[in-house]
Parts: structure tokens; sequence; C-alpha cells
């Protein structure tokens, strides 16, 4: 039984103008690298399916939802914040990528795969309940966590978000949740400029300072979000794959390094064998130096699919 890789090509056609560092390459970047690396080899491709709206509406408003399927611009680009925009293509892109989120729920909970990783964009952690931001349409991991609880029954769900960025969007979907526990680590004063104060008692939220490094990085993991979730006892764990903590990567500056990738991923994969039979369901958020990105994903991967 093999972990699967799930993608789609819809994902490399949304894009936001010339050098926008979220940029469709990031994706041929990763896949290039697990190609070279031998790691697809131990993997099941599939093709993300569109998500719903059915499956969007547990997660966002519907109101939202119908609104920004109805945004997107026949050509050229539709601004739905100062640093995210709508192409054509947008639409199939963001609705694969939350897609991607509910066919790894399904899979995995069916024992069909023991793991997953999410090759997707859009990311999605930025999303609100009824707000696009940050790069982000769609809160891919929460449609996909809202299915594994709404749908099949799921009781307790773990979200770890090691993204440079706070996931504000995920917080504003499970603020109050009691069936989530959403742990994070993110860059003090950073965009969106949130998380220092966690909103509820199901929140482990870490603001690191600047130039932090590996050994905080790494003390933050295992005396906050370990404990809590150890506490927890998930029946399943979701990460915000985020890479842009990467010393590499311009977009923040706590310092990490490829190995950080592999250790933070060691810790859960073995917090998820005590308590949740190693199943983990990992969907891509930042990271957006090429080279970087696809290093720290292939250390990522390796671990995720027990290929370390």
């Amino acid at each position: 039984m093999l972990p699967a890789y799930i993608s789609h090509p819809d994902c490399a056609r949304h894009e936001m103008g010339p050098h926008h560092p979220e940029c469709p390459e990031r994706l041929g970047a990763i896949h290039d690298m697990l190609l070279v690396k031998g790691l697809l080899d131990y993997m099941n491709t599939y093709d993300a399916p569109l998500a719903t709206e059915e499956q969007l509406g547990r997660a966002h408003a519907s109101n939202y939802v119908h609104e920004l399927l109805d945004a997107a611009p026949t050509e050229g680009y539709h601004k739905v914040d100062p640093d995210t925009d709508m192409n054509p293509y947008t639409v199939p892109a963001a609705l694969r990528a939350a897609g991607a989120a509910v066919q790894a729920t399904d899979l995995v909970l069916a024992g069909n795969v023991p793991s997953a990783f999410c090759c997707v964009r859009p990311p999605g952690h930025h999303a609100e309940r009824a707000a696009a931001m940050g790069f982000c349409f769609f809160n891919n991991v929460a449609v996909g966590i809202r299915h594994a609880l709404n749908v099949h029954g799921l009781q307790r769900v773990a979200l770890i978000d090691f993204d440079v960025h706070h996931g504000n969007g995920s917080e504003d979907i499970f603020r109050g949740d009691e069936r989530v526990l959403m742990c994070s680590i993110f860059e003090e004063g950073l965009y969106p400029f949130t998380g220092e104060n966690a909103t509820g008692p199901n929140m482990v939220n870490v603001g690191l300072p600047s130039r932090s490094g590996s050994d905080k990085f790494r003390e933050a993991v295992l005396t906050q979000w370990i404990p809590a979730l150890d506490a927890f006892e998930p029946q399943l764990i979701y990460i915000s794959a985020g890479f842009d903590a990467h010393r590499e990567d311009d977009m923040g500056n706590l310092g990490l390094v490829d190995a950080d990738y592999a250790w933070v991923t060691r810790q859960l994969m073995d917090v998820a064998q005590r308590h949740c039979q190693g199943r983990v369901i990992s969907c891509l958020e930042g990271g957006y130096v090429l080279n970087p990105l696809a290093r720290s994903v292939a250390e990522h991967v390796k671990v995720l699919i027990g290929a370390d």
C-alpha cells in the first residue's frame, strides 16, 4: 500500500502575473525534485478532482463560494486583494486544490493509502470563511478536515501549520471547534499580522522572533506542539506544509534549513503512529524560492512516506 501523491495540471494554469512569487513553476520544481530523488517511485499518483460546492460550504460561507466562482475573468486578471489575483484558470485550480484534500481524506480513511501529499496550488491557509487573501482562495486543508469530521464522522482532527506566516484563515474557520486542534509556528510581525494571541482553547500558537533558527523552532515543537497533540489524541493529522521559513526564502527570516523539515515531519509521524495509525495528510502552502522549496519538500515527503 503506497502513499498518495495528488496533483493536477489545472493547478499550474492559475497565475497572478509576471514575477508573482506564487507562480506555477513551484509545482514543476517540486515534481522534478521528487522524481530525481526517486520518491515518486514509492507513491501512487492521483489526479485531484474538483471540489463540489457542498464540500466547500462546510468550511466557507455559501455566498462567498458563489461570489468567488462567479468572479473569474474571461481574460486578464481580477484582483481580490492587494496581492491576490484571479485569471481565467483560477477557479478550476482552486477547486482542484480543495478537491485534493477531500480525495486524500477519502483515500486515507478508507485505508487505501497510509498517507498523502497534495502538491497543489493555489495555497489555502490564509483563506477565511468568507474572504480570499494572501494568495489563497479556498482553504484546502479546512475543506478536507470538515469532510473528515462531517462526512466520515471523526471526532478529533489535528491541523499542523509550519508556514512562516500565521494561518489566519484556518484559525478563523476552526476557532471554537473543539473537534480540531490547530498547532502553528510562525514568524512574529509578518503578514497577516495575526496569531500572537490565540483566539480559542483549541489553538496552540507559537510566534517566533526573526532569525530564531533551527534550535528555537525545534524547541517550540517539542515543548508546545507535542504535549498538546498527545493530550488531544488525534484520529487524523493534516499538515499545512509551508516551506517559506527556509533561510534561503526571502518571504521570512526564521532561518530554517532543509533538515528541519525532515525533523518536524518525523515528530509528527511519530505522533500519528501513537494515536492514528500513521494517518497524515499534507497540503502544500508557501515556499517561493524554487530550489530550497523543492529540496525542503523532498525532505518532508521522504519522511511522510517512510522512505527516510
